[in-house]
């Protein structure tokens, strides 16, 4: 059993809608993240971006991961958490130059490059500031990753990266930025991928991109694939950790390394996705003239956006009631059409009063929310602080 349900009755009091936190799962994922990547040498970065609450980060830091962030609020909470400068990469397509100005005060690890005209930026304020910048590229290997649209990065026509059919310009504009130290290569391909090819085929590609830069004389201390590695959402309770042997086995075989050289990976929703759900309570129930019924809850997509966002599914289950089965539409109290959480959902008889769970709500959940009709943040409980 894991979540909400093992702490059902010191949960029942609580006011809803809040954010459940299995701190218990959360080890197990790091210690089985961290134990699959120690194997070959690889680094971790997590991706802050999925869920930075203060609780989250400490554990984090206590594992000895490093922080992938895609701002410069990130940046600065990873710094200000206690998390070494040195263990910090900060990606993100559009960088502020104060947000550029920060991580080189601090001397973070590298900036991963996402255009040209990013790295004449960054070579420029680090020439007024005295320094050098470490700095990745960010390739865009043009990979499908088998994922929703939305949440592709690697592809083609996505904003994300340079273009792998400029690499041959890029290099030859580097030698004139005098403030850039190139210390590897980055890579991001997507979300929520789980079919393994597209992760070899990423691994593969890298080997080509890693090629073209050594004939051009550019020795690369580390390569960065990002992460991406999905969860289930489906049956969460079936697949509480993700098969991280698996997916860090593939860059193993495929990747074709250097002597010396690091392999990063940043990964947040499969490290946090199933340790978090979203607790909320049936307000009324009503039959539409279609004949839908639709259990209308006090959590909306100001607490989780997923749905909304992208048809996101999440498994939602009836924790009051075990009586009978029908199907229900779960809807929020928002008042926008596209505030539903899932239509034809078979679930026990829904009674006002009965308390729901939407599973797997770990990653892009808490940190997604907003106060629009003026609605309150959600609160976070963690189990530890459950007696």
């Amino acid at each position: 059993m894991i979540g909400s349900k093992k702490y059902l009755e010191q949960l029942r009091d609580i006011p809803t809608p809040f954010y459940f936190y299995d701190m218990d799962l959360l080890r197990a994922t790091l210690d089985a993240v961290t134990s699959e990547a120690n194997k070959y040498g690889y680094k971790i970065h997590y991706a802050m971006k999925a869920n930075f609450s203060d609780r989250i980060i400490a554990e984090m830091k206590k594992y000895g991961l490093g922080m992938d962030c895609v701002s410069g609020g990130e940046v600065r909470k990873s710094i200000e958490s206690g998390i070494p400068a040195s263990e910090v990469v900060f990606a993100g397509v559009a960088k502020t130059d104060e947000e550029i100005r920060y991580g080189l005060e601090h001397g973070i690890f590298s900036f991963n490059c996402e255009s040209r005209e990013e790295l004449e930026v960054i070579n420029a304020i680090a020439g007024q500031m005295g320094k050098v910048a470490d700095i990745a590229l960010r390739i865009n290997p043009d990979v499908d990753p088998m994922t929703h649209k939305h949440i592709s990065t690697g592809k083609a026509d996505n904003k994300f990266g340079i273009s792998y059919q400029e690499v041959d310009e890029v290099i030859k504009e580097l030698a004139e930025l005098k403030n850039l130290n190139i210390v590897g290569l980055h890579f991001h391909i997507g979300s929520q991928i789980t079919e393994i090819k597209p992760f070899e085929y990423l691994s593969l590609r890298v080997n080509t991109i890693q090629e073209w830069f050594e004939e051009k004389g550019f020795e690369l201390k580390h390569i960065n694939v990002g992460g991406g590695l999905g969860i289930d959402y489906a049956d969460p309770a079936t697949h509480p950790i993700p098969d991280f042997a698996t997916y860090f086995a593939v860059f193993h075989q495929h990747l074709k390394l250097r002597e010396g050289q690091t392999v990063h990976f940043e990964l947040g929703r499969s490290i946090v996705g199933q340790c978090g759900e979203l607790l909320t309570s049936v307000l009324y129930n009503k039959v539409t003239g279609s004949g839908i019924r639709i259990a209308l809850v006090d959590a909306g997509f100001t607490e989780l956006m997923r749905p909304a966002l992208y048809g996101a599914s999440h498994r939602i289950e009836n924790l009051s009631s075990s009586e009978g089965r029908q199907k229900y539409m779960i809807a929020g109290p928002i008042c926008e059409s596209t505030d539903v959480f899932a239509r034809d959902v078979e679930l026990p008889v829904t009674r006002r009063g009965d308390l729901l769970r939407l599973m797997s709500a770990g990653a892009y959940g808490r940190v997604m929310a907003m106060n629009y009709n003026l609605r309150e943040f959600p609160r976070e409980i963690f189990s530890d602080d459950l007696v």
